[in-house]
């Protein structure tokens, strides 16, 4: 903590990495968020997965493969903690196998944080978390704009006659307000679907598709135009499926996608994505146990880096509806 009373991470320098209690970054775990302007939180909840399951140990891979993450980003030219404070809140509480009550439960812990008027990082958990994240950040902000990183739509209308999974989260927040799809972009969609009517979902919601194909045809700067020129002024919240990765560069996940793009393609992806009024992020579907070597969480983590640096930026310039 420094003498103005803004939240940091340890110093490498003063306490080994591999030392102490795991956190994000190796950042103060603190629940009481008045002098805090972002939190890392963790939603460990994967009952919504129709595949591989896992993602529920996805915020401590993540937070395990933080630690080499420093407070200068050079890439942004920003260092993050003379323009905000930020700490790891822990875990939203949930209830393993019960999908609508965890999501209620998920909702209410969100609620409390975006009461405070910060900026909350979330990491899933599976993609269905986005879901109570939307609810809650409605209450606060009204219906945002999605930009949306996924090798997936996530828009079905239901599994087995059920309407909540990891696939349905965005047809659920369409159905109930909470998101603007006029201007929200869904960014890296591939693989095999059902049938063309599949292909159409993002469009006949309303949504900007950019397909995989096309995201590699145009390149990430053409890109990040088009995201930015969709989202417009007003808020914004970010999720990111880390299937949008190839599993070349990210194999712990729930359904990967061949055809997808580096490590290097997201990170540059969300560099780009400054003066946003982003008022949320998540990073879902990060699965350690398909994950040998770390690499996922690893790249979930710097992602995530990368979120925070935004908000740094922000804040600098004062921009952020959390300012407000």
């Amino acid at each position: 903590m420094t003498d103005n009373k803004k939240y940091q991470p340890l110093d490498a320098m003063e306490y080994p990495r591999f030392e102490g209690i795991r956190t994000f970054m190796r950042l103060p775990h603190v629940t009481e968020l008045e002098d805090v302007d972002f939190a890392i939180v963790g939603v460990p909840f994967d009952t919504g997965a129709t595949y591989r399951v896992g993602a529920r140990f996805g915020p401590a891979g993540i937070r395990d493969n933080s630690v080499l993450l420093r407070p200068y980003n050079p890439a942004q030219q920003i260092e993050i903690f003379k323009h905000c404070a930020g700490a790891d809140y822990g875990d939203l509480p949930i209830m393993p196998g019960y999908l609508q009550e965890s999501h209620r439960m998920i909702a209410d812990g969100a609620k409390t944080v975006f009461g405070q008027g910060i900026i909350p990082v979330f990491m899933g958990g599976d993609h269905s978390v986005s879901l109570p994240l939307l609810r809650a950040a409605k209450e606060k902000y009204g219906p945002v704009a999605l930009v949306h990183f996924d090798a997936h739509s996530d828009l079905w209308h239901g599994y087995f006659d059920q309407k909540d999974t990891h696939g349905t989260p965005f047809r659920r927040a369409l159905e109930e307000g909470l998101i603007d799809p006029a201007r929200s972009s869904q960014v890296g969609l591939r693989g095999p679907l059902y049938d063309q009517e599949d292909h159409q979902m993002s469009a006949e919601a309303g949504f900007m598709a950019i397909t995989g194909p096309d995201l590699h045809r145009m390149g990430m700067e053409q890109a990040v135009e088009k995201i930015k020129d969709r989202v417009g002024p007003g808020p914004a919240y970010l999720t990111f499926d880390i299937d949008f990765v190839d599993p070349a560069y990210a194999p712990g996940t729930g359904t990967p996608e061949p055809g997808g793009f580096t490590g290097y393609e997201a990170l540059f992806l969300v560099r780009g994505l400054t003066e946003i009024d982003f008022i949320g992020y998540d990073m879902v579907e990060v699965m350690p146990s398909y994950d040998p070597a770390q690499i996922t969480s690893l790249l979930a983590a710097n992602i995530m880096y990368e979120f925070i640096s935004l908000i740094a930026l922000s804040k600098k310039t004062g921009t952020s509806s959390s300012n407000i």
